[in-house]
C-alpha cells in the first residue's frame, strides 16, 4: 500500500531531521561511505578458509582428529579475517556539538544512546538547545 503524499513529507522530514540532528546514529546504523573494502584481508581470509578446509578434510579422511580441529579452526579464522571490516581507512565522525560542550563545561563521555539522551535532555532544560 502506498503512502499519502502528506506521510512522505512527513517521512521525509523525519529522515532529514535525523540526518541533521543524529549524525552519529546515522553513522552508526548506516555504515561508512566511502570505504574500500581490504581486497588484501579477503584474500588472506578466503586462502586460510580453503587451506582451513583442505586440512578438515585430510583430517577427516586420515581419522586423525587433532588435525580435523585445527582444519577447522584455520577455516574459521580465515572466514573472520575475509569478512571483518578494517579499522584503517574508516571515516571518523566528528562530534556534532563540541563548542556547545566546551561552553558549557561538559565534557563528552562517548557513551551510548541514552547518555546522549540524557544530555540533550539536561541542555533543554538549561534552555540551551
Amino acid at each position: 500500500m502506498p503512502l499519502s503524499e502528506q506521510e512522505q513529507r512527513l517521512l521525509e522530514e523525519m529522515e532529514r531531521n535525523l540526518y541533521r540532528n543524529d549524525a552519529d546514529f546515522v553513522h552508526a546504523v548506516g555504515g561508512v561511505r566511502g570505504r574500500r573494502p581490504n581486497y588484501r584481508a579477503i584474500v588472506l581470509g578466503v586462502l586460510l578458509a580453503v587451506a582451513g578446509a583442505g586440512a578438515l578434510i585430510a583430517g577427516v579422511a586420515s581419522q586423525l582428529l587433532v588435525i580435523g580441529v585445527i582444519g577447522f579452526a584455520v577455516m574459521f579464522a580465515g572466514v573472520l579475517v575475509a569478512t571483518t571490516p578494517s579499522k584503517r581507512g574508516a571515516v571518523s565522525a566528528a562530534p556534532s556539538e563540541p563548542a556547545a560542550n566546551a561552553q558549557s563545561g561538559r565534557r563528552t563521555t562517548g557513551g551510548g544512546f541514552m547518555d546522549r539522551m540524557n544530555d540533550r535532555w539536561d541542555r533543554r532544560q538549561d534552555g540551551h538547545d
